[in-house]
């Protein structure tokens, strides 16, 4: 029986080894950063094994005001499309217990925050379409700022106080612009970070082929040096709506495997250095 397992994990990681070379060879590694994990505060559970799962999963998706109507859209099938995925699966199942805790939470200002679908045991073909099915059949929402602070505060306080117990926590934040509300958002992402989770962004530059701020900013820059964090952290740019559910797909499968960016080679070296980003400027 053992055997016959080995051979499926095997037979698991033969096909989304492919899919996570491709993952590597397009995202926009950010130097990982290294935090001792201290908890903020004590998570209050009766143990149980059937809580146990690989990783505890907070999908924070913005949902402000810069963000049209078809780019919400866009956005929600992509995630629709990705937590449903054939390699979405096969990442699951090269788990040591084979099943994640997952929830989607939309987010805007301070204290604007909303749980489309909650805590979740995805481990198969079914729960992950039920749980998919959850975040295609809500309304869409849209509101005025955007509080990166408060959406990691958020998501934290949310993985500290569910059920499971998982391996690794995680904090997938998406947006299209810089925190503008609730604070310094590199003292709360470091906050976060002692908490114990690992911060991922999902920058969306989807405007950036036009004269927009965005593309002035560089919002690529701002989520490396302002938002992600902890062991392994990465962020991938989705710079068109075309390339939204790809995106989407390869970052779920690289959070859930605990597949970190490759280190940068010594024998190479980058085409031009830059200039940290100023973290402050909008906050």
């Amino acid at each position: 029986m053992r055997l016959e397992k080995t051979r499926h994990c095997a037979h698991n990681v033969g096909r989304i080894l492919p899919f996570l070379c491709v993952a590597f060879a397009l995202a926009m590694p950010a130097q990982a950063r290294d935090y001792l994990p201290s908890k903020l505060f004590a998570k209050q559970y009766t143990y149980n094994p059937a809580n146990e799962v690989d990783v505890e999963l907070v999908l924070a998706v913005d949902i402000s005001q810069s963000m049209d109507t078809e780019e919400q859209e866009i956005q929600r099938a992509g995630y629709v499309s990705a937590l449903t995925s054939q390699e979405f699966l096969d990442a699951i199942q090269v788990g040591p217990i084979g099943k994640i805790a997952i929830t989607y939470m939309e987010w805007g200002g301070v204290d604007e925050h909303f749980v489309v679908a909650d805590w979740t045991i995805v481990q198969d073909a079914t729960s992950a379409s039920h749980f998919a099915s959850k975040i295609s059949e809500a309304p869409l929402r849209q509101v005025q700022r955007t509080s990166i602070a408060s959406a990691l505060e958020k998501s934290v306080w949310m993985v500290q106080h569910n059920e499971y117990q998982g391996l690794r926590q995680v904090i997938d934040i998406s947006g299209d612009g810089p925190n503008n509300q609730g604070g310094s958002v590199t003292e709360m992402r470091d906050r976060m970070v002692q908490a114990g989770v690992t911060i991922n962004g999902l920058p969306l530059m989807m405007k950036s082929n036009k004269n927009t701020w965005q593309a002035m900013l560089n919002l690529d820059h701002y989520y490396e040096d302002c938002v992600i964090g902890g062991p392994g952290s990465f962020a991938i740019p989705v710079r068109s709506k075309e390339g939204f559910a790809d995106a989407i797909r390869m970052k779920l499968v690289m959070e859930i495997a605990g597949i970190s960016m490759p280190e940068p080679d010594n024998y190479f070296q980058k085409v031009a250095m830059r200039e940290p980003v100023r973290c402050n400027l909008f906050d």
